[in-house]
Parts: C-alpha cells; sequence; structure tokens
C-alpha cells in the first residue's frame, strides 16, 4: 500500500507492527513522533486496527493512516477509515493531530486527500462525528467538503456523498 500526499504532508498506511507501538505508546526505531502522539484516540485507532487484523485480516487501504510532515517526516497524528465500505458503499472516518499543530490547516489537508483517496476507490459517502463543543473539527470537516447532517445529544455528525468515482 502506497502513502498519500500532499504539499505538506504524508499519509502513510500503518501496519500491524505500526499499530502494535502506537498501542504501547512507543516508536518504532527510527520513527519521530512529535510530543503528544499517540493521543487515547491514536492508541483506541490502533487497538480497532489490530483487531481487525485478527479477526478478518487487514482491511487496507481502510485502515489506518499516520499523519507525518512532508519537511522531516515526524508524525502529528493520525486518520483513517473505521473499517472497510459497507454494502452500501458508505464509510466512517476518524481523524487527531497533536496540539502543538493544530490550526495550521493540516487536519483539512489531510482529510481533503483522504476523501479523494476513497472517491478513487469507489466509496459512495463517507461518514464523520464529533463532540458538540469541538468547533475545529466542525471547521475540518467543512472546510474538506464534507457537510453537517444532524445533531444528537453528543455529537455532530457530518458527511459527503457522490455519485460516482472521480475522474481521473
Amino acid at each position: 500500500m502506497t502513502a498519500l500526499s500532499t504539499p505538506r504532508l504524508l499519509l502513510r498506511p500503518m501496519s500491524a507492527s505500526d499499530a502494535e507501538h502506537v498501542a504501547a505508546g512507543r516508536p518504532p526505531d527510527g520513527v519521530r513522533w512529535a510530543a503528544g502522539y499517540p493521543s487515547a484516540g491514536e492508541r483506541a485507532a490502533a487497538t480497532r486496527l489490530l483487531n481487525t487484523c485478527a479477526d478478518t485480516g487487514d482491511p487496507s487501504p481502510f485502515g489506518s493512516y499516520e499523519i507525518r510532515l512532508g519537511e522531516d517526516g515526524q508524525v502529528i497524528g493520525g486518520m483513517g477509515f473505521h473499517g472497510v465500505p459497507d454494502e452500501d458503499g458508505h464509510v466512517s472516518i476518524g481523524y487527531g493531530l497533536v496540539p502543538s499543530v493544530r490550526g495550521m490547516g493540516y487536519a483539512s489537508e489531510a482529510l481533503r486527500a483522504l476523501l479523494g483517496f476513497a472517491r478513487a476507490r469507489g466509496v459512495a459517502c463517507v461518514h464523520g462525528d464529533t463532540d458538540l463543543d469541538n468547533i475545529a473539527s466542525q471547521r475540518v470537516m467543512a472546510a474538506a467538503g464534507m457537510r453537517f447532517v444532524e445533531q444528537d445529544s453528543r455529537l455532530k455528525h457530518y458527511r459527503v456523498d457522490w455519485d460516482g468515482p472521480a475522474q481521473e
């Protein structure tokens, strides 16, 4: 599986070995993690990836990705799918960045790349959600082209729909 590139970032697919390191909170040899990585959410995503690999096999390319700075390769967060698309072509995503790089547009840039990747693979709809008070995450999803669809007592829900794959 190849990485996704943006002007400033590299979204590197996470292997089971990478996920084991994230779940344990210890970087692999030669990999630099930004302060604050992995968060509790990143550890949960790594554990989910490991469980999926054990239960049904590697979900690639619909797994987790490390978000790395293109300039030096430092891991600043994670992003990925919560599983393979369902029978209707719907998939859910999640993401997070370390606090020191928030507000720089990295999350929107990475999410646009992941959405384009999903669309090119025939995904019909991508879902995401965020806490009611997480205005920054709401702005990220809107900036990446997702639209607000509903709110419940805990979360705001966003999605993007396509009629077909992107034309190359």
